[in-house]
């Protein structure tokens, strides 16, 4: 994986900004700290930062055509190189190395943007072509790589990252009334094409730009669709198997060191018993992680969202695959402290101590790993999530993780945001009308076809950037083997009876592994990733935020009601659902103000 950014100024000469250029790969240097590179001409500036994962020689960039003309910079990983490749040689191309980089430029050079559509992968990457003064920017099926950009009189700023975009000088801080009510009441989700700052946009997941003198146009290259399901069970359980096993198998190759993720959940499980198997064939030792936190052996309190604690299903995971196991355990102090640079890493407020656990996670993960394997995305597709499953929750009119506008409104101060509920239920609305649907559907069907695309869009989304921004923080590469497309596609169409299979989550792939892992794990009930339940980390998040309220400098402290947000210090357990997700409850509350106040103080962002 790797950082790119860049700019194309069709008025400027770009090569008075190579200072630009500077902050620019300082900004991606966590993303690719093993080598950078960079290209000028009078119109474009682009810059790249790598991390080496594939064909450490033949793998630069800015990578160039045979014939100098079409520049590439890449962030990601192309899962179908090989198939691509022995197309292309059959057409006459011909390759200097072994890198996806390689083979994803001469597919652009043979179909132009119709390549795209031919890509398995995770990616985000720009090409320029120098004599038609054209920029293409292109971003994965499922958005798991970062894109945005900005457009400016003349041009158009981007990058992986939102402050590598706020590099250039044409990019300002500024924060309009939709950004802050994003922020505020949808947070740490965000609307799909958003950056939350006035001027810059989230490329959707699955689209590509091209930027002209002329003009500027964005395009999808795929986009869910229903069809009808066509497969029987047995097949459908078969099929499943088949598509989880060759993504995997697809995403185990790398030039480096290759972990896996392992909580002992259903999902971390498949992967890691796929990758030890393909270990185990070539005589080597898969090594594996998991995370937990200082006494929650003490302190772990079970609840719908969490019914019971990983440590005994790792370890039964870890006695049945012989893996190379590593526990890291986090401590309260560190957590509260790791709020900080994770709000820096994702370069906006995100999910509180969910983001900061994995951020220090991850850095621990990087001393003996480049590359992981996480089990991210099969709850959103086969039905994971209690909301699927909760009658109460799945025909609500609301985004069913988000449930407490009203908690949100309450804890801000007066006037902060105006129709802050009809700002939700708008996105929601928009969201629930994209998801395509059969006059054969069920209403239930239908519902769930709803709520594929509402995790889809956001909750799934706010999940991949989390794990994108706070493991390229320290150089890790994470690969999410369920999301790739042809698992997506038909797990839209599936009915929901197969999913939820001998009425359980993921019943479908429950029954499709259920010979190949011991049997508690795979009939284990569904629990989220940990968070910690240490009274010490409370206290430290609320006498932080205490500190912010006496903050007279501290633009986040103006947002909130005092009194109300005490309120909650005082009795933290009068919260009875999570606010967000499963995990989010009062001390991420409080942890969200943390990283709110570092957000507005790091990146000096004005409020119109």
């Amino acid at each position: 994986m790797c950082g790119i950014g860049g700019f194309v100024d069709y008025e400027r000469d770009a090569r008075t900004f190579r200072a630009t250029a500077q902050r620019m790969k300082r900004t991606l240097t966590p993303r690719g700290p093993d080598a950078e590179g960079e290209y000028c001409d009078s119109a474009a500036l682009l810059v790249h930062r790598r991390l080496i994962v594939i064909d450490p020689a033949g793998g630069g960039q800015p990578m160039y055509a045979p014939d100098g003309n079409t520049i590439l910079i890449y962030n990601g990983e192309l899962y179908n190189t090989d198939e691509i490749r022995r197309d292309l040689l059959a057409r006459g191309h011909r390759f200097q190395g072994h890198s996806d980089t390689e083979v994803l430029l001469h597919a652009f050079l043979e179909w132009d943007t119709d390549a795209f559509s031919r890509l398995n992968g995770i990616f985000a990457f720009a090409i320029w072509q120098k004599a038609e003064r054209r920029l293409i920017l292109c971003r994965d099926r499922l958005g798991v790589k970062p894109l945005f950009l900005a457009r400016m009189p003349g041009g158009l700023i981007f990058g992986s990252t939102i402050s590598t975009v706020l590099c250039h000088p044409a990019a300002e801080p500024i924060v309009d009334e939709d950004g802050l009510r994003a922020v505020l009441l949808l947070g740490p989700a965000r609307p799909p094409a958003a950056g939350v700052f006035r001027q810059i946009e989230s490329l959707l997941p699955g689209h590509y730009a091209v930027l002209t003198p002329e003009r500027y146009t964005d395009q999808a290259y795929w986009k869910l669709e229903a069809h009808e399901h066509e497969d029987d069970l047995p097949t459908t359980i078969a099929r499943t198997h088949e598509l989880i096993c060759d993504a995997a198998k697809r995403q185990l190759v790398s030039d480096v060191p290759l972990s896996c993720f392992l909580s002992g959940g259903l999902d971390s499980s498949i992967l890691s018993m796929l990758a030890a198997k393909d270990y185990a064939a070539r005589g080597e030792t898969l090594r594996t992680w998991s995370v937990d936190y200082r006494d929650n052996d003490k302190y772990f309190t079970k609840s719908n969202f969490q019914p019971n604690s990983d440590n005994s299903y790792i370890e039964m995971m870890v006695e049945a695959l012989g893996t190379d196991h590593h526990n890291i355990v986090i401590e309260p102090d560190a957590l509260c402290a790791a709020l900080l640079p994770a709000t820096d890493a994702r370069d906006l407020p995100g999910m509180a101590d969910v983001d900061s656990s994995l951020l220090l996670f991850c850095a621990a993960v990087k001393k003996g790993a480049t590359v992981c394997l996480s089990g991210e995305c099969a709850d959103e597709l086969f039905g994971g999530y209690p909301w699927y499953h909760r009658e109460d929750i799945l025909f609500e009119d609301t985004f069913p993780w988000s449930r407490s506008v009203d908690l949100r409104l309450s804890l801000l101060a007066p006037g902060v945001v105006r129709d802050g509920a009809a700002f939700v239920r708008s996105h929601y609305h928009a969201t629930c009308q994209r998801a395509e649907k059969l006059p054969s559907d069920s209403a239930k069907d239908a519902r769930m076809r709803e709520m594929f695309v509402l995790n889809l869009d956001w909750f799934m989304a706010t999940l991949l950037d989390r794990k994108d921004r706070m493991s390229m923080y320290s150089g890790l590469e994470v690969r999410v083997p369920f999301c790739d497309h042809r698992i997506v596609e038909y797990a839209y169409n599936m009915p929901w009876a197969f999913k939820a299979l001998d009425g359980r989550e993921k019943g479908i792939v429950r029954k499709a592994f259920e010979h190949e892992l011991p049997e508690a794990i795979v009939w284990r009930k569904k629990s989220p990733y940990p968070k910690t339940f240490h009274p010490v980390y409370t206290k430290l998040c609320a006498d932080y935020v205490r500190g912010i309220f006496a903050d007279p400098d501290s633009v986040a402290s103006t947002l909130f009601d005092h009194a109300a947000v005490e309120a909650l210090m005082e009795r933290p357990e009068s919260l009875a659902e999570p606010w967000y997700g499963q995990l989010m409850r009062t001390p991420q509350i409080f942890a969200y103000i943390i990283q709110l106040d570092r957000w507005f103080k790091q990146y000096k962002v004005r409020l119109v």
